[in-house]
């Protein structure tokens, strides 16, 4: 998936090896409050996330077409469809599992250079080996991030002051900079496991090929696959980057938070699991705040500290980027070559009808099509 600010644009592969073009012109947004510093931030993570939802979903349609007409051709029966799908349980863990690796691979702006556009990372491939099983982003994986980044490193916290026993107050810096560090950690591992299922690694690869073929644009480049191939699988605008800018946000917030918040609030019954408790939900409303703080930050890295010194400042994000991204296939690379190709034609004709799906029977039949062989870098 690709979008820039006038269009976004979805290309799957089916199993038979079609290309599967979804465009659509999209509203830009050039004044009024959702082009205001903090407010865009958590506009555009909204926006973001509803696109690759819809990707993912769209991906997942196209799989149980091509799936049921390969078991119609063989005249094989449901069941057989079942057993080789695997247990229910570990369809939804799959499906989890692609939900988050879904909110690590949003890149959350449209690039600014030429008005052009930003991979969106949710890769599309109906002939991958494994299943892609769902993965919107619905209320589940919603609660299960919340639970994961947000309680899970404020338990990890507790236990190390419990352990060591360093007497910190829930509300204080120094507690909030445990907070940050198990954050990381375990958003560091979890990345790290989730890897292990091919059908994510195959969203991380993916979310590589995208990378190499924003990249080839920015280079002014022509968008083929020997220029992309060659380009970086990093990017300064990544989901990633800004998962794990999230986490040293957060700390600064809370700390501030907890210091300005903890002197007038009273002490509550219960003890220290009911205070840990309480300081948990009053996070959740800064949670919003925190998104619209890293996107600006964000943004002026991916602006200003892409060469030079300042470049240190993205090598965080980009160690973990490591494991979001993965060397694609060249076939992976088409399709991103595709998807961006159809965004920048989309772009320049913003004002055409609306197209139906179209399909191509391969990559070199996309290159041939009028409109968008004319869109390069």
């Amino acid at each position: 998936m690709m979008r820039s600010p006038s269009s976004v644009a979805i290309v799957c592969r089916r199993r038979s090896g079609e290309l599967v073009v979804r465009e659509q012109p999209m509203a830009a947004v050039s004044k009024g409050p959702r082009t205001w510093p903090f407010v865009r931030g958590v506009a555009t993570l909204v926006e973001s996330l509803r696109l690759g939802s819809q990707a993912l979903r769209w991906s997942a349609d196209l799989y149980e077409q091509d799936l049921a007409a390969e078991e119609a051709a063989s005249a094989k029966g449901p069941a057989s469809r079942r057993s080789s799908s695997g247990s229910a349980s570990g369809a939804s863990l799959t499906s989890l599992a692609l939900s988050m690796a879904a909110i690590a691979t949003q890149d959350v702006e449209p690039a600014q250079v030429a008005g052009g556009p930003t991979p969106g990372g949710s890769g599309a491939d109906g002939s991958a080996d494994g299943k892609k099983r769902g993965g919107g982003m619905g209320i589940i994986p919603i609660l299960f991030a919340v639970l994961l980044f947000v309680a899970a490193p404020q338990a990890g916290a507790e236990l190390v002051n419990k352990v060591f026993g360093l007497g910190l107050e829930v509300t204080s810096p120094g507690f909030q900079a445990i907070t940050g560090v198990a954050k990381l950690a375990i958003v560091v591992a979890y990345l790290l496991l989730i890897r292990q299922i091919s059908e994510v690694r195959r969203v991380f690869q993916y979310h590589g090929a995208e990378h190499k073929a924003i990249s080839t644009y920015e280079a002014r480049e022509a968008l083929e696959v020997e220029n992309a191939r060659r380009k970086t699988a990093m990017h300064p605008r990544c989901g990633t980057t800004f998962l794990v800018m999230v986490a040293l946000v957060s700390i600064v917030v809370f700390s501030v938070a907890g210091a300005s918040l903890g002197a007038f609030l009273p002490k509550l019954p219960g003890g220290r699991l009911v205070e840990s408790v309480g300081f948990f939900l009053m996070k959740l409303p800064f949670l919003p705040l925190i998104a619209a703080v890293t996107f600006e930050i964000q943004r002026l890295f991916a602006r200003y500290c892409t060469t030079g010194p300042l470049r240190v400042l993205l090598w965080p994000g980009f160690l973990v980027q490591k494991i979001t991204t993965a060397e694609p296939e060249d076939a992976q690379l088409e399709i991103a070559l595709a998807s961006l190709r159809a965004t920048l034609w989309r772009e320049a004709s913003v004002t055409a009808p609306v197209q139906p799906d179209r399909v191509f029977a391969d990559y070199s039949k996309v290159l041939a099509d009028p409109g968008y062989a004319g869109a390069h870098g």
